[in-house]
């Protein structure tokens, strides 16, 4: 490991509001230190009761349900994904993962005149994906780089937009370091040379307050499996207006058609909102497991959310340079996201030995990742350190 010189100054939580009551409710801490929602959210006893309504509704009534139940499941996870990013439920479409969602965006942007697409090399890759496969068709991605390999300046993607370019696609907050992106700078940088900006807030939305009106892009997408609790199989994806009602995608289903039980194979009529980048039929217990994720961060509220994993994050921080570590992070608490980073020499076989002693982590290259939320407490972070120390 790198070492640190010093000790770090360890946070005060008193002041932080404690969220750890909510531990109860997620079976994984009952033996178990979880300390990895940024891959996927635990299992929660809320989304377990909706997925068992879900379940007891499609015993008893079968497709008679979808008339009113689950459709209105649908529209109400719309709903709330839409308060939740200050977007209007017509600017929300539903969809199975982030890949599908970001490609059907990619499928109806014109690269005609606009042939280039800017991201950054801290980005997920699914983000760069969608780009990449469309060269053949001449499409050109510009990767900008990272100088430090933590962040990516602004002024940076700013010089990588040009008259040329038809989308900035990048992170909220950038997977392996938790680094936090000023997305209305992203933005108005890409706007200043005409160009749109989407967002892959899979690993910022319900930790940290989003707001899509503030930061004024154009598309953001996040889902369930990670901060929003609901596991895999559901995301959504905000086009603001008047894209929502004017883009065409050239991927096409028939839940994106504005009268789809018309069944009219001869002509394709667009819902007049976000719904027309809806696809085919959404997983139904995905849906119901979001409902009940949501819940938690509804009831807690995000901006309560983001001040006790942020204080959770500097007190991981703290613990692990006093043992000697550089986390990849940041440079300053307001930059960083509850994902916490641990140079290491093996990541995969240190964290097959935390989950040996109970505790799940993540590997990325050459780091371990940790990434506390709002039902972990400081005796997670002592335990992680205290095993991965062993190695030392």
């Amino acid at each position: 490991m790198t070492l640190a010189s010093g000790r770090a100054a360890r946070p005060d939580l008193s002041g932080t509001p404690s969220l750890a009551r909510y531990r109860s409710e997620f079976p994984v801490f009952r033996d178990t230190v979880y300390l990895n929602t940024c891959s996927l959210g635990p299992l929660g006893e809320r989304s377990r009761r909706k997925v068992t309504e879900f379940l007891d509704t499609w015993e008893k009534r079968g497709a008679s349900a979808w008339y009113d139940v689950w459709w209105e499941a649908l529209a109400d996870l719309r709903g709330r994904y839409a308060r939740l990013v200050g977007a209007r439920s017509t600017e929300i479409a539903l969809a199975p993962s982030i890949s599908v969602a970001v490609g059907t965006v990619a499928g109806a942007v014109d690269y005609r005149a606009r042939p280039k697409v800017v991201v950054t090399a801290l980005d997920f890759p699914t983000v760069a994906y969608q780009w990449l496969a469309r060269r053949p068709q001449g499409v050109e991605v510009v990767v900008v780089e990272s100088p430090d390999g933590v962040t990516v300046p602004v002024d940076a993607i700013a010089r990588a937009v040009d008259d040329r370019t038809a989308l900035v696609a990048t992170s909220h907050v950038f997977f392996t370091t938790g680094a936090i992106q000023d997305l209305r700078a992203v933005a108005d940088a890409a706007h200043a040379r005409g160009a749109r900006c989407l967002v892959d807030a899979y690993h910022s939305v319900g930790q940290i307050p989003v707001d899509v009106r503030a930061a004024d892009v154009d598309f953001l997408v996040a889902g369930g499996l990670k901060w929003l609790l609901g596991g895999p199989g559901v995301v959504f994806l905000y086009v603001k207006e008047p894209l929502a009602r004017t883009l065409e995608p050239t991927l096409a289903g028939w839940f994106g058609h504005r009268d789809q039980f018309a069944f009219d194979s001869r002509s394709l009529a667009w819902h007049e909102d976000a719904r027309r980048f809806e696809l085919g039929t959404p997983a139904l217990a995905a849906i119901y497991a979001q409902l009940g994720g949501l819940e938690y961060i509804e009831e807690i509220g995000v901006p309560r959310i983001r001040e006790a994993s942020a204080a959770l994050a500097e007190d991981l921080i703290a613990r692990a340079r006093d043992r000697g570590w550089r986390p990849r992070v940041a440079g300053s608490a307001a930059e960083r996201s509850a994902i916490v980073t641990l140079p290491v020499a093996d990541p995969h076989a240190a964290v097959r030995r935390l989950a040996d002693a109970h505790i799940i982590a993540d590997a990325r290259p050459g780091h371990v990742r940790l990434s506390p939320f709002f039902y972990n407490a400081q005796d997670d972070h002592v335990a992680a350190i205290e095993q991965l120390a062993l190695d030392h």
